[in-house]
């Protein structure tokens, strides 16, 4: 049990958990979430972690199928400027292992922006907590347990 599946199961709102065996080779945890659970790209959010304005940090959740637009995410937090947390900073904040870090749950609650495309999903899968492990719920439920806001922080890959 990890402190997101904890915290979806105490707040009471419906979700599903889903496993499946990670590849220690793979760098792109959420299209392989995707491919594994054969489930869409579109339906499967990552969790970035961000530095605004060169110091406090923000999570960002955007579909695996595109790339954080990091002007945007500065845009919708009321930042100058967004630039992608150090990876020590994201897992001292989060308490998870990159790759492995869920916007539920976090050691410290980081302000959240959720790209809008989730609210086109009933269900989106989030990370867990760890490799390997999913959280399928409401993406209105998952804005609800960590007060996000919805914006458009997501471009396509060029």
């Amino acid at each position: 049990m990890t402190p997101a599946i904890t915290l979806a199961k105490n707040s009471g709102i419906v979700h599903r958990v889903h496993d499946y065996i990670h590849d220690v080779a793979s760098e792109s945890y959420g299209l392989e979430a995707a491919e594994k659970l054969g489930v869409s790209p579109d339906r499967v959010f990552k969790t970035l972690v961000v530095s605004l304005d060169g110091g406090t940090l923000a999570v960002a959740v955007v579909p695996v199928s595109g790339m954080l637009g990091l002007k945007a995410m500065a845009r919708a937090a009321g930042a100058r400027k967004a630039a992608m947390a150090a990876r020590a900073d994201a897992e001292r904040a989060t308490g998870y292992v990159l790759g492995g870090i869920s916007p539920l749950g976090q050691k410290r609650r980081l302000r959240t922006v959720i790209d809008t495309s989730a609210l086109n999903h009933a269900t989106v899968y989030i990370s867990a907590g760890r490799r390997g492990l999913e959280i399928e719920l409401s993406p209105h439920d998952l804005g609800k347990l960590v007060d996000a806001s919805f914006a458009s922080i997501c471009r396509l890959p060029s």
